[in-house]
């Protein structure tokens, strides 16, 4: 797996978002066979409600150890589906995920969360990028087309650059250190951050 996709699926994973990532997009062509259109980088689903690094079954105790990031835009009832793109250069999408197939493709898997089908999702996706939509369990249903890419700066519903969700994990491993010490991590890019914080790296910005 590409590191840099590596790195954003352990950042959702740790806001509490369940991840696919690389996935194969198929069709068949007009000769019958079957090719790959292109392969989605993540695809990640967060239900509402806080998240917590470990549940201490005391309200205040449990305030200390939630996990949130200002930069998902996330509301209080809302499910949050991302369809993203993972480049280490300038965030941008690749133009296949934009289109219809595609997008249809990879949301037909989630169509149980839509009250009303994913077609109609597909087609405001494509207009603008992001679309809401109420889901089955009553909850506002957030679906979002984002690129993940090189660089700083703050995040939008639609891109996030990679120097966030680098500093977000770092901040995470050494905010929850004493949670997370026991822990194993046994992807590359969580895994390597761990170990840093666990020696006593600090990892700062160039230039800061």
């Amino acid at each position: 797996m590409d590191i840099a996709v590596n790195l954003v699926e352990a950042y959702l994973r740790l806001n509490g978002y369940l991840t696919l990532t690389e996935v194969d997009v198929q069709r068949r062509g007009l000769d019958g066979r079957y090719e790959t259109i292109t392969d989605v980088d993540v695809v990640a689903i967060r239900y509402p409600g806080d998240l917590y690094a470990v549940d201490s079954h005391v309200e205040q105790g449990n305030r200390l150890l939630l996990i949130e990031d200002p930069g998902l835009h996330l509301g209080e009832r809302m499910v949050d589906v991302i369809v993203g793109e993972v480049k280490q250069g300038p965030a941008r999408l690749n133009p296949a995920i934009t289109t219809h197939e595609v997008l249809h493709q990879i949301l037909r898997r989630l169509d149980w969360v839509y009250q009303g089908g994913v077609e109609q999702i597909v087609n405001s996706l494509q207009d603008a990028g992001v679309t809401e939509s109420p889901g089955r369990s009553g909850a506002n249903v957030r679906t979002r087309l984002v690129a993940f890419g090189g660089g700083s700066g703050d995040p939008t519903p639609t891109m996030i650059p990679l120097g966030h969700v680098f500093t977000q994990v770092v901040g995470f491993m050494e905010r929850f250190e004493d949670v997370i010490r026991p822990s194993q991590f046994g992807d590359p890019a969580p895994a390597l951050i761990h170990l840093l914080v666990k020696c006593g790296y600090t990892i700062t910005e160039r230039g800061r």
